[in-house]
């Protein structure tokens, strides 16, 4: 491992420990050159679907993007990174188990808002006026008083047309869900 401090390519582990669930080992190590530490963490690399983006365009799944959408919608509101992190890791452990390789960024898109309507409502709403391209204050106002009028459920806050996954086989559309 390179030492992030001088690039020495030689370090020793200091200390390994199991984290978040046993899907992670975090390791203290320190570079024998330098002597500085640093953490370094270990995971299980699963092969995830392509993602469809809204223009066509296939790019590799990044567990990194959802998080920063995560947390800048979540930015001065009382939620943690711990908890940001921990809904990334929930979607990121679905996305296999649906068997698709490709998979529509607006499933996605749409499982984040549904996660931050449970979480915090002034999130999922700001989240909500960039994932839906609001053009206007009357969208933004729309969204605002669907979620009014249903706030314990995202059923009548959604709209537009739903969206279709293709399958690892077969090109025909499933509905989706990552719950």
């Amino acid at each position: 491992m390179q030492c992030p401090f001088c690039n020495h390519m030689e370090d020793k582990v200091v200390d390994s420990r199991l984290s978040k669930e046993g899907q992670v080992i975090r390791r203290r190590r320190e570079c024998l050159n330098c002597e500085r530490r640093y953490t370094t963490y270990e995971r299980v690399e699963e092969i995830l679907p392509m993602v469809i983006k809204k223009d066509g365009r296939r790019e590799v799944f990044d567990r990194q993007k959802i998080f920063s959408g995560l947390k800048k919608a979540c930015e001065k509101r009382p939620v943690s990174v711990d908890l940001l992190e921990s809904i990334v890791e929930q979607i990121e452990k679905k996305i296999p188990e649906m068997g698709f390789t490709e998979i529509d960024s607006r499933i996605l898109g749409e499982e984040v808002m549904r996660r931050l309507h449970d979480l915090d409502q002034v999130a999922y709403v700001r989240f909500a006026s960039v994932y839906r391209e609001f053009k206007d204050i009357n969208q933004f106002m729309s969204e605002l008083k669907s979620l009014l009028a249903e706030p314990g459920s995202i059923d009548g806050v959604l709209s537009g047309e739903k969206p279709v996954a293709q399958g690892p086989t077969s090109g025909k559309a499933k509905e989706p869900s990552l719950v």
